[in-house]
């Protein structure tokens, strides 16, 4: 798995397809939930909840989420906890494969009928890039895939990586499709599954600006005929 790619030259593609991961392809809050239930059985429901107000902090503090920094903040705190080892080797073995949602792959090889597709993703430098690679998503995907600390703030290198004509963005958060209009304006068709914890606040999404197209999940894209994306988008 190569991330990122160099910088290409030359004619830019008709459409890229930019894919996000957590709860966009892969499930994300089912990883989550079995990552709390290893940790509870682990270290006890006391600690579990330990783990995870270091979690939010740091994800407040860094802007994404970190699950091997917060493991390794939990680590300072108890320096004596040997069964920490367990729920580290629990984390880098999980077999995400498992966790894809259905017939994300299909969507992603289909969008590649079109143009190419990329993983637009966010996370930290170790776990992120594994579990894209423990997915199959890196073998989906190739060299396409894009890693950033704040992926809103890096759409000038997403285009200098993947020039286009046309970019199709799917992801779960409707604040960054919107961030994605404003950047690219016409020239983007957002599209939001609305699948997953941020998709199911409501009163986050309807602080935004209506994505172009909404889907129940992402199996739905099989649906559609890709290549009307590239005319000027409109909001179903």
């Amino acid at each position: 798995m190569t991330l990122g790619g160099k910088e290409r030259k030359g004619t830019p593609s008709r459409v890229v397809f930019l894919f996000d991961v957590d709860n966009t392809l892969l499930d994300n809050d089912r990883v989550t939930a079995d990552l709390k239930q290893h940790l509870r059985d682990t270290v006890g429901a006391e600690r579990q909840a330990r783990y995870w107000e270091i979690f939010e902090q740091l994800r407040r503090d860094i802007g994404y989420a970190d699950y091997l920094g917060s493991l390794q903040q939990y680590r300072i705190e108890n320096p004596r906890e040997t069964k920490l080892f367990e729920v580290s080797h629990f984390m880098i073995d999980y077999p995400f494969a498992k966790r894809l949602y259905p017939n994300s792959p299909d969507v992603v090889e289909n969008a590649k009928r079109v143009g190419p597709a990329v993983i637009l993703s966010d996370g930290d430098v170790v776990f992120q890039p594994r579990k894209i690679q423990r997915s199959g998503l890196g073998d989906v995907f190739g060299e396409n895939i894009l890693i950033y600390i704040h992926k809103e703030q890096c759409f000038d290198d997403v285009e200098a990586r993947h020039p286009a004509n046309h970019y199709v963005f799917v992801d779960d958060k409707v604040r960054l499709l919107d961030a994605a209009k404003r950047f690219w304006r016409d020239r983007v068709t957002t599209i939001f599954p609305s699948q997953g914890h941020y998709a199911n606040d409501l009163a986050t999404v309807n602080s935004y600006p209506a994505p172009d197209v909404t889907i129940q999940k992402i199996g739905d894209l099989l649906d559609f005929n890709l290549e009307s994306f590239l005319a000027a988008p409109v909001r179903r």
